[in-house]
């Protein structure tokens, strides 16, 4: 018997799966849905849906307008982003990032800014490694790492040649979601042709 781990990267295939699904059976049928996806629970589902793939999702750039409005809100409620997320637009898992990358970007400029009021007077960037952005974000993952919120990530590309247990997979969602009549409507059918044969 084959063991599967749920959870991990997202893949194309996958967030097409969940977009039809979530058509088909709505945003309440977490269970059901995420049977379609073998390796995903419903609560990945559904927080991929929510932080990801849901249309009404802000993916544009920050306006200077949406970063004041976040920081004053900040300021105001620190670490309820459930509770900003709907006032800015956005979602929570972007509000925290956003956030995040304002508090960076004003202690980079803090401390260039620090350096630069130094005996010369003038700052070259050459000279001072700290007023560049750095290279490599700590917060990146690094090799060997697992991604503790992939829910919030873009979906990795499908691979040219799928496994036998994705293609096993689209094959059982696609039947699934292909058929329109429930099993009610099909007994009732059963039910009819036996009539009519008898």
């Amino acid at each position: 018997m084959r063991v599967v781990i749920k959870g991990g990267v997202w893949k194309n295939t996958e967030d097409e799966i969940l977009k039809v699904a979530v058509m088909k059976y709505g945003k309440n049928q977490w269970a059901r849905i995420s049977s379609l996806l073998t390796r995903k629970t419903p609560k990945q589902c559904k927080a991929r849906w929510y932080e990801w793939l849901d249309p009404s999702i802000k993916k544009t750039e920050w306006s200077k307008d949406e970063d004041e409005k976040l920081l004053h809100l900040a300021k105001l409620m620190p670490t309820q982003w459930r509770t900003i997320a709907p006032i800015v637009g956005r979602t929570p898992a972007q509000c925290l990032d956003r956030y995040q990358k304002l508090l960076d970007d004003a202690e980079r400029d803090l401390a260039a800014g620090s350096s630069s009021g130094a005996a010369s007077g003038t700052a070259n960037p050459d000279e001072n490694p700290e007023a560049q952005p750095p290279i490599d974000d700590v917060r990146r993952l690094r090799p060997g790492e697992i991604d503790p919120d992939p829910e919030t990530k873009p979906a990795r590309p499908d691979p040219v040649d799928m496994d036998e247990d994705e293609k096993e997979m689209l094959s059982e969602a696609r039947a699934r979601l292909a058929n329109t009549q429930g099993k009610k409507a099909k007994r009732k059918a059963r039910e009819r042709q036996l009539e009519e044969s008898r």
